[in-house]
């Protein structure tokens, strides 16, 4: 309310470039959008979309005032970076494999010679980390480069949201989901470490946001309830 904006980082793949050079929110940026300008529009200020390439850009922006909140999977290894408000929404991480693959079920996947890809600091390539013994582990600048390997024949594996597999896999014929994830990702608001009332207040409007249905609203009229997002508990 005193700077008259709120300014929301996004990172690949929350957002989009327009042919026009305008950023766009995209997937779990878009609902994030969405519930900040319904926070905003309550303040009676602005919102600005911040883009950023990943999640420890957006991060590291968050702890140098670059921005103000940012929306971030809710994992331990960064609670000691940001405050997090609760969770808003939650989806699932899943596997894509190239045409002729014979990988059929996520159990097959973690397998000495496999090459998983995903982009780097994301909470998909962290929970990978935590699981995968056998499998080697490929993190990218950002999505576009994992696609790139699989597309090119130089990965086995692409590893992303569920909801952001199915956009790359109509741009690769003959590629599969599997039907089995491989975690869930609950996602939050996240503000700078120490911001401890700016937390606790953006988590108030949260709650009440679930609570009043306005996220449930927020993930049908974005098209996302039907690519696997979820209002969280």
């Amino acid at each position: 309310a005193e700077t008259g904006c709120i300014r929301l980082a996004v990172f690949l793949p929350q957002y989009a470039v327009t042919p026009a050079g305008d950023i766009e929110p995209a997937g779990a940026g878009l609902v994030a959008h969405e519930l900040i300008v319904a926070l905003a529009e309550g303040l009676g200020v602005k919102v600005e979309i911040v883009p950023q390439p990943d999640p420890p850009k957006a991060i590291e922006s968050l702890n140098a005032g670059q921005c103000d909140v940012a929306v971030i999977g809710i994992d331990e290894t960064r609670t000691n970076l940001v405050e997090f408000t609760p969770p808003i929404f939650w989806f699932d991480f899943a596997y894509l494999v190239p045409s002729g693959s014979p990988i059929e079920a996520a159990d097959e996947v973690d397998r000495p010679g496999h090459r998983i890809v995903g982009p780097q600091g994301h909470a998909a390539v962290m929970t990978l980390q935590r699981i995968i013994a056998h499998a080697e582990i490929v993190a990218t600048d950002v999505p576009d480069d994992a696609f790139a390997l699989i597309r090119d024949g130089k990965a086995d594996i692409f590893a992303l949201p569920r909801e952001r597999l199915i956009d790359y896999a109509a741009m690769l014929p003959g590629s599969r989901i599997l039907a089995q994830g491989f975690g869930v990702n609950n996602v939050g608001l996240a503000v700078a470490k120490g911001r401890t009332q700016l937390a606790k207040e953006i988590g108030d409007f949260v709650e009440e946001a679930r609570a009043s249905d306005l996220v449930a609203r927020i993930l049908d009229d974005t098209g996302q309830a039907s690519r696997g997002f979820n209002v969280a508990n």
